[in-house]
């Protein structure tokens, strides 16, 4: 039976909402629409301690050591029961300088002090009733202490496939999902940015060879409209090897950025490098310079995995040596046949000679 492979395309449904100069884009104030994808609708139920009306997200003023719950409505329009699965994460940042407000596999940074995840709890799942509603409650419990700068997440509205109709589709899946931002403030106090680099290394982008710049803003607030620079040149030279450039870049706070510097379709040489990094950000700055290695064995192994390279394989001594072994057998058969021919061909010859000469 032919094996098919399907493959999950989750598509984030972001609607676009304004927030003054911090954040740019959340989910919208309600998801009613006519032709609705993802099979149910919500609005988000803004408390008293809203910080702007306008938007379709929560943000917060909140107190030390303040406990709140705050809801979502969920409506759905079907003849028959929706599940809705509901997932917390805390704002991350990606290669691409995208802030990621859904489940992504990217590491928490060091500097985060408070993690969304522990400060706003709410349930995994919820039904809602054929044409009926219900809320999630989502309970926010901010940390005892005095709390500078912003605690930012999503809240990320799933419909839950069932698996059986899972198993019966083929090919591409679309699955569809509604984001909704939290931003958590407890004073006007400005918080600025500040990028830390944290390590420079080899590895691979899309499974193909690259070089990685990993820094960090350490901060609890978002760098906006930043632009990162990269220069990969071999230790103790001028002669520039690989470069890219990244503008309106977004950073999370409390985030780490995995910055990838493509070496376009190149084996990956072992050797020390030097990298020469610059981000700007308006009239902000930061520069490092940062010697690296690549290994024999990193080379070796991102190069067998990079699938844009054309692998040069060594000379296959065995596989020579079994067609050649072929090639003999098959000449030494070829030989014996032939003789065996010309020996019957010679014995026919020699019997019709004999039948003429008895019947002279």
């Amino acid at each position: 039976m032919r094996k098919q492979w399907k493959i999950s395309a989750v598509f984030l449904l972001y609607i676009v909402g304004l927030l003054c100069s911090t954040v740019q884009t959340y989910a919208a104030e309600d998801s009613s629409t006519s032709e609705n994808p993802i099979g149910f609708n919500y609005k988000v139920i803004k408390p008293e301690n809203q910080r702007e009306t306008n938007v379709g997200y929560f943000d917060l003023r909140m107190t030390p050591g303040q406990k709140q719950t705050v809801q979502v409505e969920l409506v759905n329009p079907a003849a028959e029961d929706v599940e809705v699965e509901v997932s917390l994460n805390g704002a991350k940042t990606n290669g691409n300088g995208v802030v990621e407000f859904g489940p992504v596999g990217i590491d928490k940074d060091k500097s985060l002090k408070y993690d969304f995840v522990d400060v706003v709890k709410g349930p995994e799942s919820v039904v809602i009733p054929a044409k009926g509603t219900v809320m999630v409650d989502l309970t926010i419990t901010m940390p005892e202490v005095g709390y500078d700068g912003v605690i930012a997440g999503g809240i990320q509205l799933k419909k839950k496939v069932d698996e059986k109709e899972r198993e019966k589709q083929t090919g591409v899946i679309n699955e569809y999902a509604f984001m909704i931002g939290m931003l958590l403030t407890e004073t006007d106090t400005t918080v600025l940015p500040e990028l830390e680099l944290n390590d420079v290394y080899a590895g691979l982008r899309n499974f193909r060879n690259s070089i990685f710049i990993n820094f960090s803003n350490v901060e609890a607030a978002f760098l906006e409209s930043a632009t990162t620079e990269v220069q990969i040149t071999e230790k103790d030279s001028d002669a520039v090897l690989y470069d890219t450039k990244k503008a309106n870049m977004r950073i999370a706070p409390n985030s780490m950025v995995d910055f990838p510097v493509s070496m376009n379709g190149e084996q990956m040489t072992p050797g020390e490098y030097h990298a020469t990094i610059t981000v700007t950000a308006g009239d902000r700055k930061w520069a490092w310079d940062k010697d690296f290695t690549i290994t024999d064995e990193e080379a070796d192994k991102f190069n067998d995995q990079d699938v844009s390279m054309v692998k040069q394989e060594g000379i296959n001594w065995m596989l020579i040596g079994l067609i050649g072994g072929s090639g003999i057998v098959v000449g030494l058969i070829i030989f014996f046949v032939v003789r065996m021919i010309n020996k019957k061909k010679q014995q026919k010859k020699r019997v019709t000679k004999k039948k003429k000469s008895t019947r002279k």
